[in-house]
């Protein structure tokens, strides 16, 4: 009797060892998709993957089945069943094998399919995004996206934080001018309507949250937000997913002791609940990978004073450093080149740095008492340069309303947001970590368009 089990069920299954087995497999079934399909004549072997487990399943057929020329014919693409005897086969590279008894066509695929066993360049690939998923690199990357995105939720819930679902449509910006106007209507007289007011699709979910830090003290919100800059560099996208914790009666340090512990535990968390993608990712996208997240995980996150960068800077530069952008002075917003500078030359490791020029920084951010930096950070890491960005929030009414008037928004659209210092306001304080961008850090992956499933990006929405 056939019983249908999942490739990741044998495969776990198969660790177990013979005397388990021979007890509880025998007969099995597995439906998928053929990835490869060769024979020599004489003897086949389908490689088939059923979306369970990043590895295949090896299915092995000879002249003593019946339809073996039909079984021979079906090729990459084509959705089976299967149905034959389980054999463990320690001494070979796969653990087990099935040898094939019953072949049943569920899907053919014709022969204008454009995913072949060759290499095909990412390039190519995002031209076809609805199929790369069944490549090895994109089964991959959305497999530990998926893994990623649980790592995010276990380690907030289990430390008691409310997950808080912030509003997409918004009529405020914390993240400066480049949003998205949603209108309703074809006629100018009918944009806005909807609302009557100018309405945004939102950047950030931070603002919004912070009201609910201010109920539950712990919150965080995990969701898609959009950025209508006009850029096509591999880190930016329109649309993306952040990572917003926000916490109450907690100061710029506890918020950096939050980021540092919640970065190692989903580094952690992956390389335990994703090895054979970490495996494929260090093999084959990035071999120092593991080496570099190993690094990370067993260093102590540095801190490093904005203003002492800008002089380390200025001193390579003396010393023959060559940047692409050298005007370097106190005041300027870091480029990727020199916070990756100052996080693998200098550091050799993740970094902090903290207390930036209040001119430079959004507008929330709580002043220092120096009147000139305000308590941010930016953790730095090798190979990438930013990862995460936080701040303890102003909590002083005055000088917060001080602020928005200096930075021209309009006070009426968030005064709620101010009522939140005089109605019971404490210290706050929280970051945003892009999940793309560290779901790149942790894969290897080098380009935004390659972590998510369906990328817009400037002049680009072609699904």
């Amino acid at each position: 009797m056939y019983e249908f089990k999942t490739v990741r069920e044998l495969y776990e299954a198969s660790y177990y060892g013979d005397a388990i087995l021979k007890d509880s497999i025998d007969e099995v079934g597995l439906e998928g998709w053929i990835r490869t399909n060769r024979n020599n004549g004489s003897i086949g072997f389908i490689e088939l993957n059923d979306g369970t487990y990043f590895k295949n399943a090896q299915i092995v057929y000879d002249k003593t089945l019946a339809n073996f020329d039909d079984v021979a014919r079906h090729l990459t693409g084509c959705s089976v069943s299967v149905k034959g005897k389980f054999v463990l086969t320690p001494e070979a590279k796969q653990p087990f094998e099935i040898h094939l008894e019953e072949f049943t066509l569920i899907g053919d695929c014709d022969n204008t399919y454009p995913l072949q066993k060759k290499r095909h360049s990412f390039e190519y690939l995002r031209t076809i995004a609805h199929l790369r998923p069944r490549t090895n690199t994109f089964n991959a990357v959305f497999r530990l996206r998926s893994v990623l995105s649980m790592a995010i939720h276990e380690f907030f819930q289990d430390q008691g934080f409310v997950y808080v679902h912030t509003p997409l449509l918004t009529g405020i910006s914390c993240e400066g001018d480049d949003m998205f106007h949603v209108v309703t209507g074809n006629k100018m007289d009918e944009l806005d309507n909807y609302f009557g007011k100018k309405t945004l699709l939102s950047g950030s979910g931070q603002i919004h949250v912070e009201a609910f830090a201010m109920a539950f003290r712990d919150v965080y919100t995990f969701g898609p937000t959009f950025r209508s800059e006009k850029s096509n560099t591999r880190t930016h996208a329109a649309e993306f997913w952040m990572i917003e914790p926000e916490i109450a009666f907690a100061d710029l340090g506890d918020d950096m002791d939050l980021i540092e512990d919640c970065v190692k535990y989903c580094i952690k968390y992956c390389m335990e609940n994703a090895p054979e993608e970490m495996n494929f990712f260090n093999t084959m996208i990035d071999k120092t990978l593991l080496d570099r997240l190993n690094h990370v995980l067993n260093s102590p996150f540095r801190k490093m004073e904005y203003t002492e960068a800008i002089e380390i800077l200025k001193k390579a530069i003396s010393d023959g450093v060559k940047f692409e952008d050298n005007n370097i002075f106190w005041g300027k917003d870091l480029e990727s080149e020199h916070e990756r500078y100052i996080t693998e030359h200098v550091v050799k490791g993740p970094v902090f740095l903290i207390n930036y020029p209040e001119e430079i920084k959004s507008f929330y951010m709580k002043r220092n008492a120096d009147g000139k930096t305000v308590a941010a950070c930016d953790l730095l890491v090798p190979g990438i340069g930013e990862l995460v960005g936080g701040s303890e929030r102003e909590e002083n009414y005055d000088i917060l309303k001080e602020k928005m008037i200096k930075a021209n928004l309009k006070l009426e659209d968030y005064q709620w947001y101010l009522d939140l210092r005089r109605y019971g306001g404490c210290k706050h304080a929280g970051f945003g970590i892009g999940f793309e961008r560290f779901l790149m850090y942790i894969s290897g992956m080098e380009n935004i368009r390659d972590v998510e499933a369906f990328p817009r990006t400037y002049k680009n929405l072609d699904y």
